[in-house]
């Protein structure tokens, strides 16, 4: 039979609005009130009602997170798994709880935020993309609704973000290949407008020009979709102009398709390959994929502390984590 607040009040002795204020950490209640209720509460294994905590707080201490349509695909859809993942962990740790909606483009990710906010469903909103000109985003500033984005968004000022230093994760890439004597090096990348492209392809083409590597638009493919079918159309165009002895592919899944392209054409013990998010997939493709590592859970980690500590004090001075990212290499990089 569930317990109710009235029976833990008698066993600590106390009122219920004082288990109600203890519940709420209430400054006005005394430390050692509030050990009393709590020892009575964990005895009793009483469950407060989320529902009417949040009516008397006007808090829902729920969290909305907008997920692309590419979530959908599970083999492609690692990254946001994790990221939940770390979302979830730290929320649970907070006593939040977490609700999902798949967006299917920009306008139902619209219809979402503005849902999510108008039926005062949550509290904040986690975005898990930055895109040039983010309707998404300039709806939430407009409407000063508490949100994080992962990923860079074009404008950071006084947004809470965090993401990993793409600009430098690829430059590093770039920087290493040509260490092992790679000169014709090419990028395979999509959704161009994605700033994590962005930064990704920037940090390759920089690297490229400190080197004395010339770039051409032959050595870049973008693509339009992060998907294994996607990666095959990529790279047969990619070979169509030139016969690159590296490629940067901006996503795993991406990369799946250019391995199959290399081993159909007897080209996969000549072109060394790297992706990015280091899907567990990976270490069964022939040659096992090498990866960066962008720890996808410690973005999601990060991602719902910063929104939860800005949600609890306004007053927090930090607005955005970057999050080391690690090259995992395996037979793909000889």
């Amino acid at each position: 039979m569930k317990v109710t607040i009235k029976e833990v009040a008698k066993e600590a002795n106390v009122s219920t609005s004082t288990v109600s204020r203890v519940i709420s950490d209430s400054s006005q209640i005394s430390e050692e009130t509030k050990q009393k209720v709590r020892e009575a509460i964990k005895k009793l294994k009483y469950k407060p009602n989320a529902i009417a905590r949040s009516l008397a707080n006007n808090k829902t201490r729920i969290l909305g997170v907008v997920l692309p349509n590419e979530a959908q695909d599970l083999i492609s859809s690692t990254f946001f798994i994790q990221a939940m993942k770390g979302m979830s962990r730290y929320a649970q740790n907070k006593s939040y709880y977490i609700t999902y909606a798949f967006s299917e483009d920009e306008k139902t990710e619209l219809k979402y935020i503005n849902d999510f906010i108008t039926s005062n469903l949550v509290d904040g909103i986690c975005l898990l993309r930055a895109r040039t000109d983010d309707e998404s985003i300039k709806y939430l500033k407009r409407t000063e609704f508490p949100f994080v984005v992962i990923g860079r968004p074009e404008e950071s000022d006084g947004l809470l973000w965090v993401d990993n230093d793409n600009f430098q994760a690829t430059y590093n890439l770039v920087n290493e290949l040509i260490k092992k004597g790679h000169k014709t090096i090419a990028f395979l990348g999509a959704k161009k407008e994605w700033n994590v492209t962005k930064d990704r392809f920037k940090g390759f083409k920089v690297a490229c020009e400190i080197n004395g590597i010339l770039i051409q638009d032959r050595n870049v493919v973008m693509m339009e979709e992060f998907n294994e079918k996607e990666g095959i159309k990529g790279t047969i165009k990619l070979l169509e102009n030139i016969t690159p002895t590296a490629i940067i592919v901006e996503d795993d899944v991406l990369a799946f398709g250019t391995i199959k392209v290399l081993k159909e054409r007897k080209l996969h013990n000549n072109v060394e390959i790297v992706g990015f998010n280091n899907n567990p997939l990976d270490e069964f493709q022939t040659p096992s994929l090498s990866s960066v590592d962008i720890n996808a859970a410690e973005l999601g980690y990060y991602a719902a502390k910063i929104l939860i500590d800005h949600l609890e004090n306004s007053e927090v001075g930090i607005n955005h984590y970057i999050i080391d990212s690690k090259l995992i290499k395996r037979n793909s990089l000889k």
